[in-house]
């Protein structure tokens, strides 16, 4: 296998493989190669060393504590809330609301959202892509408030069907939640044009950016979208912390998710009060490390450029589509023109899990199944499908050893 011509963006890139030590190791007597970047990314070692850092110089409570060691941990978290905050595009930092992760952050907002403005009769629009994350609590909300779930059809490409998006739009629409990124097809959705599409008919607009956040610029002005959820460790930085954003005016409106301390103005017996944004959706010590170090990961991406990012990823997708379409009996499932850097597939003849883990012995880290994306896989009448998803530090190498590895692994299950 021959490369393309690499470009200087593309050596640049390779460069900084240095800044993350755990790919610097052997499984199963092979140089890993890692492909399993849609699941979770790896941390550079900077993100490890703040880390270190915070458990070792400023661990205390935030927000509470009068000493020295809490008045540094309060400052380092909400200086990583207002860079986040700068980070997306938002008005004010007070818009971020630390969460657990996209799930947690998907679930706070179909119940207080859904609390606010659902009644009998009204409609939730989800896509045919959608995670479970972004399945279920709209289904349960449903439930709660007698309320119907509509969802927006998709080609054979992996595309979502925009006519009929704008079809399903009524007065009865009151909430929108689509995926900007698709986790198992990789599509780019026009998360852009669907959000003025919805607001048009007076909806809420959610937009799952899990998969978008460590691979583009997101600007939540641009899109004008109401909230905007992310994790954190699928954006190089710690699990258990992840980011609703809410436009000020729907988080002033809606109720709290959580109760407890930290989110209260006051309590007594008769009524409680609720604190001011952000603190209202947030009862409880917080995940304090993974908030300040998850500010520090999206310094470490924005230092390297999200444009950057995307031209380099987009030039390894191409190039590892270009050698798998080559393999006989190969099939890519989504086939959008508008992809991420992921490809999910399968072989004829042979079920996914198999070839995963012949390639796992080989030292090749990709995910099979369903990836959390049932109704996908049942769109297409598969049980699942190999995927292979990309990030920065991935490298030409990495995609010419897995070719390399997925020939072998095929040719031992012929």
């Amino acid at each position: 296998m021959m490369k393309e011509t690499i470009s200087v963006n593309s050596q640049k890139m390779e460069l900084l493989r240095k800044d993350y030590p755990i790919l610097h190791q052997s499984v199963h007597g092979s140089p890993l190669v890692y492909l399993d970047n849609a699941a979770t990314s790896q941390k550079p070692q900077l993100v490890i060393d703040e880390i270190n850092r915070y458990y070792t110089e400023i661990n205390a409570n935030i927000h509470r504590g009068a000493h020295y060691l809490a008045s540094m941990a309060t400052a380092a978290y909400e200086e990583s809330r207002t860079f986040i905050s700068e980070f997306i595009g938002a008005k004010h930092s007070h818009e971020i609301i630390f969460c657990s992760g996209t799930t947690e952050g998907i679930n706070l907002i179909a119940h207080s959202l859904g609390r606010a403005v659902l009644k009998p009769g009204d409609e939730i629009i989800i896509s045919a892509m959608e995670h479970h994350s972004n399945i279920v609590p709209w289904q349960l909300a449903c439930e709660y408030y007698g309320a119907k779930l509509k969802v927006i059809p998709m080609s054979e490409a992996g595309e979502l069907d925009v006519d009929a998006f704008a079809k399903l739009l009524s007065e009865k629409t009151k909430i929108v939640s689509i995926v900007q990124v698709s986790n198992s097809l990789g599509t780019v959705n026009p998360v852009k044009e669907m959000t003025g599409m919805a607001r048009e008919a007076g909806a809420y607009v959610i937009i799952d950016g899990a998969q978008s956040i460590p691979h583009m610029k997101v600007d939540v002005q641009d899109l004008d979208c109401d909230f905007f959820v992310f994790s954190g460790h699928k954006a190089l930085g710690p699990t258990g912390i992840g980011v609703v954003y809410g436009k000020e005016k729907v988080l002033e409106m809606i109720p709290p998710y959580q109760s407890g301390g930290e989110m209260i103005e006051s309590v007594s017996f008769e009524k409680t009060t609720f604190n001011k944004l952000p603190f209202k959706f947030e009862a409880g010590t917080p995940h304090i490390e993974g908030g300040i170090v998850l500010g520090s990961a999206l310094k470490y991406l924005s230092s390297i450029g999200l444009d950057e990012i995307s031209a380099y990823e987009q030039e390894l997708h191409g190039y590892q589509e270009k050698l798998l379409l080559e393999i006989e009996g190969l099939e890519i499932i989504g086939t959008a023109k508008q992809k991420a850097s992921l490809t999910s597939f399968l072989v004829a003849g042979i079920h996914p899990f198999d070839l995963g883990a012949l390639l796992d012995q080989m030292g090749i880290a990709v995910r099979t199944g369903h990836h959390c994306t049932q109704p996908v896989m049942d769109f297409y009448g598969i049980p699942g499908t190999v995927r292979s998803s990309l990030a920065f530090y991935n490298s030409y190498d990495d995609i010419e050893r897995f070719v390399t590895a997925l020939k072998k692994a095929i040719s031992m299950l012929k």
